[in-house]
């Protein structure tokens, strides 16, 4: 085990929470550390590059508002891929050195606070011992990849893979592909390499939803022009909207519009592309179960003209929707519905036919078919939004463990922090926005946030601040009111809830009241004195 290394700050996790959290750090004059467990910046664009992989956020709202950053960067495309992406990543790198206090392929495994001396302990992977006063978990919403345990995985042949740990370089013409998953990855992943390999079978355990991406190309120019006048404006607007992008949701009640009024609203939204039909068009769709059925009738009937194949329609789009419209989040596609059409696809709906083992030639579904592969690609997603965190042993003030602690549900205060973990936030996390919201859009203010009260510790000689019990307690039950009038709970296996994971504790895991709503909470709380924290003197030598 290497000597201890003191710092002021310890970030963990290097997509655009932790670099922007480094950016901040700086500023105030900390000796700060970023630890990364891969080889580059990025977050999830780091790990997710398998085919198809790129952003659901259209720009030019996905990336950072600054304009010493924005000035020279031009994306390609409305909707970036994992490529392009990753050399947004390496320009904002080169331009503010940010390499010089990050130490990659750094996995923190282990997270210790001692009490006496206001200070963590993290230890990595590799044995490294950093001790620090302040500690910002940036691990977002999908570090920790999920396989279900399937019998006889083990026992295959060909090649199986993770979406999030594809190889470099991996080619799949010629192949017998099997994906199991049709979440957002499944979509993106089958709708690029179906026209390369030799068989695509497809398992689908819920249709998904998915809406039109309508990807443009962005000219050069033109994005120089709106540089200097609207981007100020655009990236303003993003705290205004309910989901941090630049199109809100319409307040006016689904089933007060006439006929010919909602039908001329949804085809524009629909025609817009994007998210623009769900969290542009009419919010009663999360609340109104009959707002609801009128939208995904819509979505339905549009999708269906694009399958040729009757049974196809049905287990794509069926006529009864199999949980309500936009309670999961849709993917964003482009050629997807159309694969189906190709007479080297199949899609197994295993809600009929279950998947019973995976053998050493293939699959075996509970019909007694075996589908024979040559490659298997799991694109079953994530642990969401709290694995990232209950995957380091993290042991507070009480020293119990955090994982065990929120067996029983999560516990946060402005899912920001929580109590008995002094010292100690995250970003784009447990009860924050976090999905429901266009990331930069809430990771730069919560960043700005956690700053802002670790300069306030630093003027105040306070050596630690630490959630509230009672303030977490009242933050966590509102955010389920607030869920509980909605249609979330209809969606059976939806990460939102945690009930894509067995035996995880299902309740809605971010906060669903909508950015204004959440930044007013939280800004509130720093004007108010930070209302809710508690905060310990230093004592002086």
């Amino acid at each position: 085990m290497s000597d201890v290394q003191e710092f002021d700050a310890i970030i963990v996790g290097a997509g655009f929470a932790g670099v922007h959290q480094l950016i901040q750090f700086r500023k105030l004059g900390l000796k700060v550390r970023l630890l990364e467990a891969g080889g580059g910046l990025g977050g999830v664009w780091y790990w997710n590059n398998y085919p198809g992989a790129r952003v659901d956020s259209e720009n030019p709202i996905y990336q950072f508002s600054d304009p010493e950053l924005y000035k020279d960067w031009n994306y390609s495309v409305k909707f970036p891929d994992w490529r392009e992406i990753r050399q947004y990543f390496e320009y904002v790198d080169k331009k503010l050195d940010l390499s010089k206090d990050v130490s990659y392929n750094s996995r923190v495994v282990s997270a210790i606070w001692d009490e006496s001396a206001d200070r963590w302990t993290l230890t990595t992977e590799a044995g490294t011992v950093y001790r620090t006063q302040w500690f910002s978990l940036c691990v977002g919403i999908g570090s920790k990849y999920y396989i279900p345990p399937f019998k006889g995985i083990e026992t295959f042949k060909g090649e199986i893979h993770h979406t999030s740990r594809w190889p470099k370089d991996y080619d799949v013409k010629g192949k017998r592909v099997g994906v199991v998953g049709t979440g957002s990855t499944g979509v993106q992943l089958i709708q690029d390499i179906a026209p390369l390999v030799d068989h695509l079978t497809v398992f689908q355990r819920t249709p998904n939803l998915s809406l039109p991406m309508r990807q443009e190309k962005l000219d050069l120019e033109e994005q120089k022009k709106l540089k200097d006048y609207l981007y100020p404006i655009q990236f303003g607007r993003r705290l205004q909207t309910f989901s941090g992008y630049l199109h809100d949701l319409d307040m006016k009640p689904t089933l007060e519009t006439t006929l010919e009024e909602r039908t001329l609203a949804y085809e524009d939204k629909w025609q817009k592309g994007g998210f623009h039909f769900w969290i542009g068009s009419y919010g009663d769709i999360f609340f109104n179960q009959e707002a609801n059925d009128v939208a995904y009738a819509f979505w339905r009937d549009k999708t269906r003209a694009r399958i040729n194949d009757p049974e196809m329609k049905e287990k794509l789009a069926p006529m009864k929707s199999p949980h309500p419209f936009g309670v999961k989040r849709p993917s964003l596609e482009q050629s997807y519905f159309e694969v189906y059409n190709q007479p080297n696809v199949d899609l197994i709906d295993v809600n009929k036919n279950s998947i019973v083992e995976i053998t050493p030639d293939g699959v075996r579904t509970s019909d007694g078919v075996e589908h024979k592969l040559d490659a298997l690609m799991f694109a079953t997603g994530f642990d969401m939004v709290t694995g990232g965190v209950t995957a380091i042993d993290i042991r507070g003030q009480d020293g119990i463990p955090i994982k065990e602690k929120w067996v029983d549900g999560v516990r946060s205060y402005l899912g920001l922090g929580s109590a008995t973990y002094p010292n100690m936030f995250w970003i784009y996390g447990p009860q924050s926005p976090a999905a429901f919201s266009n990331g930069p859009s809430t990771i730069e203010f919560t960043s700005e946030w956690i700053a802002d009260v670790i300069k306030h510790c630093r003027e105040n000689n306070l050596s630690h601040v630490v959630a509230a019990k009672e303030a977490q307690d009242a933050w966590s039950e509102q955010l389920q009111q607030i869920a509980s009038m909605g249609l979330w709970t209809g969606a059976k296996h939806s990460w939102y809830m945690g009930s894509n994971i067995e035996g995880k504790k299902v309740e809605l895991l971010q906060f669903p009241g909508g950015v204004p709503v959440y930044y007013k909470a939280i800004m509130d709380s720093a004007a108010k004195g930070y209302e809710g924290w508690v905060f310990k003197k230093a004592t002086t030598a």
